[in-house]
């Protein structure tokens, strides 16, 4: 049974609001796809220490696509045309659940944010944490950073792929705290919230090196057509663009980009600002 009430703070501990989000969807693909949930939990958590206080509403809506859902993707998510049929979420209601909240946390965000963003352009003014790219779950001994293995390891098993439900499971996930850290989970996103985050892009990079900056971490976008890295600190930054001077681009000519990326850009496919630099 989903929690309602966590831990109790003292009276007059100034609290702020966030959200955790989850959809479902018709499939993968934000510009052709579409979300048939959307399920948030508004909760109340203290931003000192992280501690998540209480839910304060809950919001989870159905809405038709305008076309079928796939035989396959109602195999995951049990939602089918019937259910959705001529219903629509209403907007004035997601904007109003939205006020004064301070961040957004899904898993996975990267898949959530596009699709909202491009139903719901409020979601694009605010802050976006993601719990599985900002805990370092690998470090503090976790073999997954899979929602349901994660809830495992904290004696807790729920059914997941249905918006409201995964909502539940992750608030329940960020309100336990880190082994190694003793901190609770979400006080860690809020850590990264305020940190700048830097996408490097290796523009021209050799195709030889390409193995070599896959086990780097580099990621290949086949839109852009290059090897992009995400970065934390100007520090790792300016490590990076000698790495790649060394490494990579050798005695030849060496251009790269830099897109700054602050809370409200992270995860989203919205650009942030973006200087080239010759290193």
């Amino acid at each position: 049974v989903p929690r309602v009430h966590y831990e109790d703070v003292a009276p007059g501990t100034p609290l702020m609001k966030g959200v955790v989000l989850d959809t479902e969807t018709t499939g993968l693909s934000s510009q052709q796809d579409r979300v048939i949930e959307l399920g948030m939990l508004l909760f109340e958590f203290n931003p000192v220490s992280g501690v998540v206080h209480r839910v304060v509403e809950v919001f989870d809506e159905l809405e038709d696509p305008g076309f079928p859902i796939s035989p396959e993707v109602t195999a995951i998510h049990h939602i089918t045309d019937d259910m959705v049929q001529g219903k629509r979420i209403d907007d004035a209601r997601v904007e109003h659940f939205l006020r004064d909240v301070q961040v957004v946390v899904a898993h996975n965000a990267a898949f959530d944010r596009p699709f909202v963003e491009n139903r719901w352009p409020v979601f694009e003014q605010l802050a976006w944490a993601c719990s599985v790219k900002d805990v370092p779950w690998k470090e503090e001994g976790f073999g997954s950073a899979k929602l349901e293995y994660l809830l495992q390891t904290q004696g807790l098993f729920y059914e997941a792929h249905r918006a409201e439900t995964d909502c539940h499971a992750l608030l329940e996930l960020l309100s336990r705290r880190l082994p190694q850290r003793q901190q609770p989970v979400l006080l860690s996103l809020l850590e990264t919230l305020n940190q700048a985050q830097f996408k490097l892009y290796a523009l021209g990079s050799p195709f030889e090196s390409k193995d070599l900056l896959k086990q780097r971490g580099y990621r290949w976008s086949p839109e852009l057509r290059c090897w992009t890295r995400l970065l934390s600190t100007q520090e790792q930054l300016q490590e990076e663009t000698h790495w790649l001077r060394r490494r990579v681009y050798g005695e030849r000519k060496a251009v790269v980009e830099i897109e700054s990326l602050g809370g409200t850009i992270r995860y989203s496919q919205r650009g942030g600002q973006r200087e080239t630099r010759a290193i």
